[in-house]
C-alpha cells in the first residue's frame, strides 16, 4: 500500500499559495457585489425624477452624481474649457464645458456636448452659442479619473484630457457651487452643435472570471 507523505518544502509552499487564492477569490466576490449595488444605485438615481440642481448641491458630494437635474441661468461662452474625447460613431473631438451662472448668482460647469475637432472653435458653431437665459437638464457627474497615460492639460489652449473639475475651475478664475458637471441631455443646442453624445456607466463589472 502507498502512503502519501507530503515533502514538508512542498507543503510551506503550498499552504500560504493555497490561502492567497483563497483570499484573492474572497476579494473578487466582495467587488463583485460592491459594483453590482454601485451600478443599482447609479439606475436608481437616473431613473428618477428630475429636482433642481439647488436640491442636489445640499447633499455630501459623494451622494450628487448620477441624479437627474435641472437649471436655469445665462451661459459665459467666453470661459469655455474642453475635454478631449473619442465617440464611437462621432470620431475625435472635444466636450465643451461651460459655466452656468444661476439666477441665485452662483456658477455650475454645463457639459453642453460633443463637437469634432474641426468645430472646435466657437466661431464655428455660433447657432449654438446661446444667448440670455437658458435651462437645461442633464445628469450630475464628478470629475473624471486620471491615471499614469493621461497626457498633462493644455491650459493655455483650454484643453483636458480628464474632467478636471478643480484645474478647469481654477484656470478659467471661477468660483463653483460645488465641483460637480451638469452633463445636458436637453434641450438640443440649434445647428446641432455641441451635441448630446449620450451617458457612459464606464465600471467594469467583470470579477466573477478571475
Amino acid at each position: 500500500m502507498i502512503r502519501f507523505r507530503p515533502l514538508p518544502g512542498m507543503t510551506l509552499w503550498a499552504v500560504p499559495a493555497l490561502l492567497i487564492l483563497i483570499g484573492l477569490g474572497v476579494w473578487q466576490v466582495e467587488r463583485l457585489h460592491t459594483k453590482e449595488q454601485l451600478l443599482a444605485t447609479i439606475a436608481e438615481r437616473m431613473g428618477a425624477s428630475e429636482t433642481l440642481v439647488d436640491d442636489v448641491l445640499s447633499l455630501p458630494v459623494p451622494d450628487m452624481e448620477w441624479r437627474r437635474v435641472s437649471a436655469k441661468g445665462r451661459f459665459l461662452h467666453d470661459k469655455e474649457a474642453y475635454v478631449y474625447a473619442t465617440e464611437f460613431d462621432l470620431g475625435l473631438g472635444v466636450h465643451v464645458l461651460t459655466p452656468l451662472v444661476m439666477d441665485d448668482g452662483g456658477t455650475v460647469l454645463v457639459d453642453r456636448g460633443f463637437v469634432p475637432l474641426a468645430s472646435k472653435a466657437p466661431e464655428t458653431r455660433e447657432a449654438g452659442q446661446i444667448e440670455g437665459e437658458v435651462a437645461v437638464s442633464g445628469i450630475v457627474r464628478l470629475a473624471g479619473e486620471r491615471n499614469a497615460f493621461t497626457p498633462a492639460a493644455d491650459e493655455r489652449q483650454r484643453m483636458w484630457y480628464s474632467r478636471d473639475i478643480d484645474g478647469i475651475v481654477r484656470t478659467l478664475g471661477l468660483m463653483v457651487r460645488a465641483p460637480i458637471v451638469i452633463v445636458a441631455d436637453q434641450p438640443a443646442n440649434p445647428g446641432g452643435l455641441p451635441r448630446f453624445a449620450g451617458y457612459r456607466v464606464d465600471i467594469p463589472n467583470n470579477h466573477l472570471q478571475y
